[in-house]
């Protein structure tokens, strides 16, 4: 898949990989996420984004964070296109909302775009910012 996306440059405490789920926390303005539907959501980080906002941000860690568009998105267990997809308590990495009612306001990344049958870990592309 082409990937599109509108992101922008935060300054992370540690180097990012394309797809990592991050916070807004940490000694930083990001750190990876941690927490099973977490409000802190920052984004996904992305891979090529089509517009890049604050692209000027220099310091030592500095990650492209994937606020709306299409993404790769590291997740476990299995996903079904249009899931609402929130982190997991596995670093980094989100899953496909399984509770009772609708997550708390602030956890949802956005909606999984393609299915993924497998319980472990994967990547998936995903729609960021679609709630």
């Amino acid at each position: 898949a082409q990937y599109a996306d509108l992101a922008e440059k935060y300054q992370a405490d540690n180097s990012y990989t394309a797809g990592d789920v991050l916070v807004f926390g940490g000694i930083a303005e990001v750190t990876l996420s941690k927490n099973d539907a977490d409000i802190r959501i920052a984004g996904v980080v992305s891979t090529d984004p089509a517009y890049l906002m604050n692209s000027a941000m220099d310091s030592n860690f500095t990650v492209a964070v994937a606020l709306m568009g299409r993404v790769p998105c590291k997740v476990i267990g299995r996903v079904h296109k249009g899931d609402l997809i929130v982190s997991s308590n596995y670093p980094g990495v989100a899953k496909a909302w399984r509770g009772a009612g609708s997550p708390a306001a602030g956890s949802i990344i956005g909606k999984s775009i393609e299915d993924k049958d497998s319980s472990g870990h994967g990547v998936i592309e995903i729609a960021v910012g679609i709630r």
